[in-house]
């Protein structure tokens, strides 16, 4: 059970990192800017999201393989391209629909293997 939430905590991290950091450099000018219009507010919690997922995986790792914990992991994948459509809008084709298909028949194959 702990497994599960370290890894729903990662995926959680990497989802809004990742929509934080493309809503943030998309921002122009100084509107929003601590110290350099690169570095607003968006930027700036998405590398606090980047540091919450860093440390969910570091604790996931010192349980598990890291070649299943990879594996396991590339479900962030899948939620950012959900998340994205969701929050920005934006659109998810055939081909990413596939995608979404092939990673999701992996991540299912290596749940379940055993060694």
């Amino acid at each position: 059970m702990i497994k599960i939430l370290l890894f729903a905590g990662m995926i959680s991290g990497m989802v809004s990192a990742n929509l934080l950091l493309k809503v943030g450099a998309g921002e122009t000018g100084a509107k929003l800017s601590f110290f350099h219009p690169a570095l607003n507010v968006y930027v700036a919690g998405s590398l606090a999201a980047f540091a919450a997922a860093f440390g969910f995986y570091f604790f996931i790792l010192r349980t598990t393989p890291l070649n299943v914990a990879q594996s396991l992991a590339a479900a962030q994948f899948v939620a950012i391209i959900f998340a994205a459509n969701l929050v920005l809008g934006e659109s998810i084709g055939l081909m990413r629909w596939g995608g979404i298909l092939l990673i999701s028949i992996g991540i299912f194959l290596v749940g379940l293997s055993t060694d």
